[in-house]
C-alpha cells in the first residue's frame, strides 16, 4: 500500500473535501453550517482521498470545539484514525449519522467504520444522540399552563439551578463534566455554552408553580446553525409532574413567538423520560449523532 499525505486545506484547494463519497449523507446535516477551509484536513493516498474530516467552530472562535464531519473509506481505517491523532486540535468528535442507519447493512458498515476509526485515533464513545426538528405542519405543542415563565438577569440562579438539576442527571456530557471538576463544573459549563450562543442573554427563562417555588429553567436559544431548544431542566425535588414537557412547549412557542420557522432540539438515546416529551410535543427524530471524546492520557 502506497504511503499516506495528511494535508490541511485552504482556500485554493477545498474542493478536495467534496472529493470524498458521503453514503451517511453529511451534507445534509451540515446545511446550516459554515466550515472554515483551513479547518479542514484530508488524507490522500496516491493522489485519492480516503478519509477526510472538518473542525468546527463558532464565528469569533480562535480554535474549534468539535470535529463534526468525519468520513472513511472502507478498509482505511489507519488513514482515518492518523487524521484525527496528528490533528493540531484534540476535541470532542460528532459523527452524525442518518435515523435510520441501523437498519440498513450499507449504512451500518460505514458508520462502523467510522467508529472504528476514532477508536483507533484514541478516541472513546461519549453517547448516542437523537437529533429532533419541528417545523410548523406538526404544530405548536399544547402550553398546559401549569408553570409561570418569565425572564431572569441574575446568572447566579441559574448557576444554582443547573448545580440541583446536574445533581441526578441522565445527561451525558453533564456527567463528565461532574466526574472532571463537579457539579460546579457542570453548571459552569451549561453557562459557558448559553453565553457563546449567538442569542440574547435576555431569552432565558425560570419556570415558576403558581405559589412562587422555582420547578426549572428552560433557555430558547440561536447556535450557529440556528434557532434551538438550548436547555430544559427540572428541579429534582418537583420531577414527577410532568414538568420538562410543559418547559420544552414553552420554549418552543418562545421560538416561534420570536421568528423561528424551524426549532432544533436534541437529547441523549438514553434520556427516556426526554424523548417522550420530544415526541409528545410533535419532535420528530430526523438524524442521530455519536459522540466520542479523545481519551484522557494515562497518568505519569
Amino acid at each position: 500500500m502506497t504511503d499516506l499525505v495528511i494535508r490541511a486545506l485552504d482556500e485554493s484547494d477545498a474542493h478536495l473535501f467534496d472529493a470524498h463519497p458521503d453514503p451517511l449523507n453529511a451534507r445534509a446535516a451540515h446545511e446550516r453550517t459554515t466550515h472554515r477551509p483551513d479547518w479542514k484536513r484530508v488524507a490522500l493516498r496516491d493522489g485519492t482521498v480516503v478519509a477526510r474530516g472538518a473542525w468546527w467552530g463558532g464565528a469569533d472562535d480562535k480554535e474549534p470545539v468539535n470535529v463534526n464531519w468525519f468520513d472513511v473509506a472502507e478498509g482505511e481505517e489507519e488513514a482515518g484514525a492518523e487524521l484525527l491523532r496528528s490533528a493540531p486540535w484534540q476535541v470532542e468528535l460528532e459523527i452524525n449519522l442518518p435515523g435510520d442507519w441501523r437498519d440498513h447493512p450499507d449504512l451500518t458498515a460505514a458508520t462502523e467504520t467510522r467508529f472504528a476509526a476514532a477508536r483507533a485515533a484514541g478516541y472513546e464513545l461519549l453517547v448516542e444522540r437523537f437529533l429532533y426538528r419541528w417545523t410548523p405542519e406538526r404544530g405548536l405543542p399544547e402550553r398546559p399552563g401549569r408553570l409561570v415563565f418569565g425572564a431572569e438577569p441574575d446568572d447566579a440562579v441559574f448557576f444554582d439551578a443547573l448545580r440541583r438539576i446536574h445533581s441526578a442527571t441522565l445527561d451525558a456530557h453533564a456527567l463528565k463534566a461532574i466526574a472532571e471538576g463537579g457539579l460546579d463544573q457542570a453548571a459552569q459549563e451549561e453557562l459557558d455554552f448559553f453565553h457563546w450562543c449567538p442569542s440574547p442573554r435576555e431569552w432565558w427563562q425560570v419556570a415558576r408553580t403558581p405559589e412562587g417555588d422555582l420547578a426549572g429553567i428552560h433557555i430558547p436559544a440561536h447556535n450557529p446553525s440556528g434557532p434551538t431548544i438550548g436547555f430544559i431542566g427540572v428541579l429534582p425535588e418537583h420531577r414527577g409532574r410532568g414538568y420538562a414537557y410543559d418547559l420544552l412547549a414553552e420554549c418552543t412557542h418562545f421560538l416561534v413567538e420570536h421568528g423561528a420557522e424551524a426549532v432544533t432540539g436534541a437529547t441523549d438515546r438514553g434520556n427516556f423520560p426526554m424523548a417522550a416529551n420530544f415526541a409528545k410535543a410533535g419532535f420528530p427524530v430526523v438524524r442521530e449523532r455519536v459522540n466520542f471524546h479523545p481519551a484522557a492520557a494515562p497518568a505519569a
